[in-house]
């Protein structure tokens, strides 16, 4: 299979186009407890002090720095082809827009504040003598992750949370976008569960089409921690050559998350 089956599609459009929704985590509730007790979480819930949302230099002290990986190479100043803008990014369905932007690493909804970031895993060095094919194969084998921090006034990141939700159900079953001007084709969006270390969080897997008959999966986080939404856009290009299916790599959603909580 040509390496070149697989377009730019994902990060640049994607960013480990971003994983399918997973309903968010949050939502423990303890059940019957009586009327009485019920009163006074309802209370308490109302008198609890709304989430301050960052300003861009908060998310900027909150953002990952090569300091915080113990592998690959951290971006702190995002590429123009990874950094699409949401006038770039739009999906056939309405519907679908929340799961078109988090795939292409844009922020959902109208955040106050943003901030992004790229990581690049290493690839493991080939044995002497591999076949070259294998060589490149595995060259390609690596993690790309976009990271996007983003700050929401006035409940607005409980919202996005819930928009998340609303379009991995209502798209389940694929859809169509436009990002920087390409034509891109989803088979499916999946949901699972999220990483912890947020109040919220969902994976997602959004499958797209590329080249050939290639299926080339996007694995998508978003967490909310307070205030702030976390999305993590994940690509793997060697495992789509390759036909396999490569995990999100928690270890960069755990040391962002970290830094947030």
């Amino acid at each position: 299979m040509r390496t070149t089956a697989v377009r730019r599609p994902a990060l640049a459009v994607s960013a480990a186009v971003l994983a399918l929704l997973v309903t968010a985590c949050g939502g423990n509730g303890d059940s019957d407890s009586g009327k009485g007790d019920e009163g006074k979480a309802d209370a308490s819930a109302s008198a609890a002090p709304e989430a301050k949302a960052l300003t861009a230099a908060e998310l900027e002290k909150a953002a990952l720095v090569q300091a915080d990986v113990k592998d690959g190479k951290v971006v702190t100043k995002v590429p123009a082809t990874d950094d699409l803008s949401a006038d770039k990014v739009k999906a056939d369905d309405e519907a679908c827009q929340t799961l078109a932007n988090l795939q292409a690493a844009v922020p959902v909804g109208s955040p106050a504040a943003t901030v992004k970031r790229s990581w690049t895993g290493e690839a493991k060095k080939p044995a002497e003598g591999t076949d070259p094919e294998e060589a490149m194969a595995a060259a390609l084998a690596v993690d790309k992750v976009l990271v996007t921090l983003a700050s929401y006034e006035d409940g607005g990141a409980e919202q996005v949370m819930k928009d998340v939700d609303a379009a991995v159900e209502k798209c389940a079953g694929g859809f169509t976008a436009t990002a920087a001007g390409e034509k891109l084709k989803f088979l499916k969006a999946a949901r699972a569960e999220g990483p912890k270390g947020a109040d919220e969080s969902v994976e997602i897997t959004v499958t797209m089409a590329a080249d050939e008959g290639v299926e080339a999966p996007v694995k998508i986080v978003v967490a909310r921690t307070g205030a702030t939404v976390t999305g993590f856009s994940a690509i793997n290009f060697g495992a789509i050559v390759a036909g396999e299916k490569a995990p999100f790599p928690t270890r960069i959603s755990d040391v962002q998350l970290a830094k947030l909580g």
